[in-house]
């Protein structure tokens, strides 16, 4: 072997032995300086080792016999060097098999032990319990060997000859006894629940339906005075519409007629501006060229006249001297002067009517115009014949013509000028 340095996994301890120590090296996972044939290097598995203890047909303190399985988790312990010590002491040079077999045998015997010490229905009923001794009274022991007990659990419990089924049986005939009663209480309990359930539910229903009741009538109450308050409130409304509606339609009414008087006044007014326009256009036209022609001839007739006497005056003195003669001649032409006078305002009358019936004529077509307007308006006439008389357009135009022809008539009894008699002297 060569000098160095030897290694091992965290899994495994090196025991270095000879030169140089008083007593072995321990080294648990990790590397030593080994000095080869004067020191010796051994390796002590750490590894957890997993142990079926069995324990068949051991007899309890009732000696009953029954089988046991416990399963046990055992190490060597590799941090404390006392332990780890004591376990090279005990294990160096064997095998884990070994091991294994040296710790089983120990377990098996201490939960042999256990056993014999409890009855069945503690070992059936407190499995912990049991656990819990055989763990302490293996690790105690062990211990000794720097063998740990990291777990111990019980599997499984057997029974040949039938007591832990009796047991069972017992059991589970208290259980379903147990559990008949409870039903039957459970349900006595449940039918009793059930009716006192019923009988609230029956007066809470009453007491309901006395409230909704009450509820109503005092709605129906309410309803009915709110009723009779809407139905006032809406009478009055319709009411008041209708009066308001009335008014309004009076009011209306009252505009309209005011619109027609204001139209109609409108109409007055424009017939009276229309009519004093053609008075004041007859006015421009005959009445003041008359008048100033009247006018003009009076002043002529006055000046004339007053020419005539101043001159009569004038020559008064010399006219003495021709006598009676000359005094008849100036006579004479003073009577023919009033004479024209005279015939000139005759014509000026005659001028004013003659006036008159030439504005009448114009306005005579206007007039048969308006009275033809409606027949020229007319979609469709529908005459009826009595077989006597004209028809068709000649009817028209002769009603036409009979209403133009009262028209003079009409003229006379307004102005009275007589239309036909100017038109003939004419």
């Amino acid at each position: 072997m060569v000098w160095g340095f030897v290694t091992c996994g965290p899994n495994e301890a090196l025991v270095v032995s000879g030169c140089c120590h008083m007593k072995p090296l321990l080294v648990p996972g990790g590397r030593a300086f080994v000095w080869p044939s004067v020191q010796r290097v051994q390796r002590i598995s750490l590894n957890t080792m997993t142990l079926q203890v069995e324990s068949p047909t051991v007899y309890t303190s009732q000696g009953v016999p029954i089988s046991v399985t416990g399963i046990a988790q055992v190490k060597i312990q590799g941090q404390n060097e006392d332990m780890l010590l004591t376990a090279c002491e005990q294990f160096l040079g064997k095998s884990e098999a070994e091991i294994q077999h040296i710790a089983l045998v120990t377990l098996e015997g201490h939960q042999r032990a256990i056993m014999g010490s409890m009855t069945v229905e503690e070992i059936y009923k407190d499995r912990k319990k049991f656990s819990k001794q055989v763990f302490e009274v293996a690790s105690s022991d062990l211990v000794n060997m720097g063998i740990t007990v990291v777990s111990y659990t019980l599997k499984d419990i057997r029974d040949e000859e039938g007591y832990l089924k009796s047991l069972g049986m017992a059991r589970t005939a208290e259980v379903k006894r147990d559990a008949r009663i409870g039903e039957a209480e459970a349900r006595c309990d449940a039918t009793i629940k059930e009716a006192i359930a019923e009988e609230q539910r029956m007066a809470a229903r009453f007491l309901n339906d006395t409230e909704i009741a009450k509820a109503q009538r005092d709605f129906e109450l309410k309803k009915a005075v709110y009723d009779v308050e809407v139905q006032t409130k809406k009478a009055e409304a319709e009411m008041a519409y209708e009066l308001q509606a009335a008014k309004t339609k009076q009011r209306i009414k009252e505009e309209q007629m005011q619109i027609k008087v204001i139209e109609r006044t409108q109409e007055i007014a424009v017939q009276e501006q229309e009519m004093a326009r053609r008075e004041r256009e007859l006015e421009a036209t005959i009445r003041r060229p008359a008048e100033a022609e009247k006018y003009k001839l009076e002043k002529l007739a006055e000046a004339n006249r007053n020419r005539v006497i101043l001159e009569a005056e004038a020559e008064a003195e010399a006219i003495k001297v021709r006598g009676e003669a000359e005094a008849f001649a100036i006579a004479a032409k003073s009577k023919a002067e009033a004479e024209q006078m005279a015939k000139k305002a005759e014509a000026w009358r005659e001028y004013r009517e003659a006036a008159m019936v030439d504005m009448l004529l114009d306005t005579l077509p206007k007039v048969a115009a308006e009275v033809a307007a409606p027949l020229s308006q007319a979609k469709k006439i529908t005459m009826v014949s009595s077989g006597t008389g004209e028809v068709g357009a000649a009817k028209l135009t002769g009603e036409v013509l009979q209403i133009v022809n009262k028209i003079p008539d009409l003229v006379k009894s307004i102005t009275g000028v007589d239309i036909s008699r100017s038109v003939h002297a004419g």
